[in-house]
């Protein structure tokens, strides 16, 4: 586990938080899944607990039952998300609402895309 890049990872999942509303489903679980090799049960898992307080604690509890949350991913990718969240909102207030609005269907078609075809 490299830790400077779950912190990372978690950073950049924040920033995309703040600045375009997504950063779960869309940056951490593909990432750990392609990154690391998580299953998309314990991706899941994983990313539902970093989001315990006060959503998704009924189905991360749920998830660490069967073995798939990894609390020590779950610390370090909230280091980075809690500080990336203030970044990506800072950048996203100048940005016009019809180009961000089009910068999240682009991402969303990207990601899409990537995880039916690969």
């Amino acid at each position: 586990m490299n830790v400077l890049l779950l912190i990372i990872v978690g950073l950049v999942a924040g920033v995309s938080s703040g600045l375009l509303g997504i950063g779960g489903g869309t940056i951490l679980i593909p990432a750990l899944v392609y990154m690391w090799g998580f299953t998309q049960h314990q991706a899941q898992g994983t990313t539902l607990a970093l989001m315990v307080l006060p959503i998704g604690l009924l189905a991360a509890v749920k998830y660490y039952q069967s073995g798939n949350v990894d609390l020590s991913f779950v610390m370090y990718l909230a280091i980075g998300f809690f500080i990336g969240g203030l970044i990506g909102a800072m950048f996203a207030m100048p940005i016009p609402e019809p180009m961000l609005r089009k910068a999240f269907g682009l991402f969303l078609l990207f990601v899409a895309l990537r995880m039916v075809i690969f």
